[in-house]
């Protein structure tokens, strides 16, 4: 009697020769999860979002009840709302197509990604029970409860599935994406695999040169094919430069005919743009390398958002704003306010509110910037700038729409003038509105300018905020602003 059997993966002999089809159902059954785990990975994640949201609805009844005694009304209702809530959210999610893998492939963001998608299925719940005047249904105090709660529960699901994802990286049950690299040979040893910029790991398993002759390009081009076929990977990288349209077109037209995703090499210049996409522009077809900051939805989003805010923290301040206006008129003749001429959304330009706190009120082509200890600084002056009290007023300017709550500091405009010239990605900080504060000054990036390198870590800071705009973060820089010593650390 002979036989054999297979325990984790190995193969132990027990009476004569073991056979192959332990070993082939087994890479059978990994080459099956391997097919199955990103699409599995969908539909983990709506699960995910469902149960976190009306968990989260349940959870905020015996929460609101809780913390009011059980004086207030029973508020079942508000468990009826999570179903909406979350179907809404994951309507929003699917239609984005943000439950893929590739989304999940860092930690970063994710946060910021579940406060978008949260206050959008949230909003649109409110304006659902408002339009079949069903809102007054539900308590209050419970909706507040679950907005809260349910933003947390949704915010963390949204970092397990984070965990999920580098689980099934680590196992590999996430094959890399195979690559066949095809081109002229100077170009294909330059090539690189590796993790792409979203986390997803990629193999060349092939390098195919093509022989920069007419007379050799069509048996390497069918050779080529022939190759695409017997690797079968997912995608074919095309390493030609672009001035050869006509090896370019050779190479689509012989490649085509393969089930391979085709993608035509990048010249240098895109190395600095990681969301360039064709498009069309009526008959005319172009490569869009950049696009605006803020789409037309979030500028509204963030309109809303800043008008909000400085309406009620006009209102909050104003008895402050009484008080520091007779202290500085107390102190030295001259108004409380001054306005400054600063640069603002696409380099226009706005008179700027602030608190005097100096003897001079310099303005135009030689705006002298304050130094630790300035003599033109006044007593009162310099506790207003030690806590950037002085920055309030521009409250002001937020609401007449001119900056924004949140956003790239504006600098005088002789700073301005003077750093365009020398920082050829300065002027992109005008793409955004400019803000009372901002990510670069809740790091520590502020203050007097003294050379290049000072302006460039400001810069690098303002730009990662215009390319990362979300109301999460702009929310996060109002916290560190308020909390975080770093944000007045150069303040003077």
């Amino acid at each position: 009697m002979s036989g054999s059997w297979c325990v984790a993966g190995l193969w132990q002999p027990a009476l004569g020769w073991p056979r192959p089809r332990c070993v082939e159902a087994r890479g059978r059954l990994r080459r099956m999860m391997e097919t199955l785990a990103p699409f599995g990975f969908i539909y983990v994640g709506i699960l995910v979002d469902a149960a976190t949201i009306v968990g989260a609805a349940h959870a905020s009844r015996a929460l609101y009840g809780f913390l009011t005694l059980g004086i207030q009304p029973d508020v079942k209702p508000v468990t009826s709302v999570g179903a909406l809530v979350a179907l809404l959210a994951m309507l929003s999610t699917l239609q984005r197509g943000e439950y893929g893998l590739k989304h999940f492939a860092k930690s970063s963001g994710q946060v910021a990604r579940a406060f978008s998608v949260w206050n959008f299925a949230f909003i649109a719940a409110l304006a659902l029970g408002f339009a079949t005047k069903t809102s007054s249904d539900f308590s209050r105090g419970a909706i507040g409860v679950f907005y809260l709660s349910g933003f947390v529960s949704l915010a963390l699901g949204r970092r397990m599935l984070t965990g999920v994802a580098a689980w099934l990286r680590r196992t590999r049950l996430t094959p890399p994406r195979r690559v066949v690299a095809i081109g002229l040979e100077d170009c294909l040893t330059t090539l690189r695999g590796g993790p792409d910029h979203r986390g997803e790991a990629v193999e060349v398993v092939s390098r195919i040169a093509l022989r920069d002759h007419r007379a050799y390009m069509a048996d390497d081009l069918a050779l080529a094919a022939a190759a695409v076929r017997m690797y079968r990977p997912d995608e074919v990288y095309l390493a030609i430069p672009w001035a050869r349209a006509d090896m370019i077109e050779a190479c689509v037209d012989a490649l085509i005919r393969t089930p391979a995703e085709i993608h035509l090499g990048a010249e240098g210049i895109l190395e600095r743009f990681g969301e360039a996409k064709v498009t069309w522009l009526g008959e005319m077809v172009g490569l869009q390398v950049t696009r605006p900051p803020l789409s037309r939805l979030q500028q509204w989003e963030k309109r809303a958002f800043d008008i909000v805010v400085a309406t009620m923290a006009l209102i909050a301040l104003a008895p402050l704003f009484a008080a520091i206006a007779l202290l500085i008129r107390r102190e030295t003749p001259g108004p409380a306010l001054f306005r400054q001429k600063r640069y603002g959304f696409n380099q226009e330009p706005f008179r700027i509110f602030k608190f005097r706190t100096m003897t001079a009120m310099d303005d135009g082509a030689n705006v002298v910037q304050a130094t630790r200890a300035d003599r033109r600084v006044t007593r009162v002056g310099a506790i207003l700038r030690r806590y950037s009290i002085d920055e309030l007023p521009q409250l002001i300017n937020v609401l007449i729409g001119e900056m924004s709550i949140v956003g790239p500091r504006p600098h005088a405009l002789a700073h301005d003038q003077r750093y365009v010239e020398r920082l050829s990605r300065y002027a992109r900080r005008h793409n955004v509105k400019p803000g009372i504060t901002g990510w670069a000054q809740v790091w520590g990036h502020r203050g007097e300018i003294t050379n290049d390198h000072d302006m460039h870590k400001r810069l690098e800071h303002d730009l990662y905020y215009v390319d990362n705009w979300s109301l999460w973060l702009d929310m996060k820089i109002i916290l560190m602003t308020v909390l975080s010593p770093r944000a007045h650390s150069n303040a003077y």
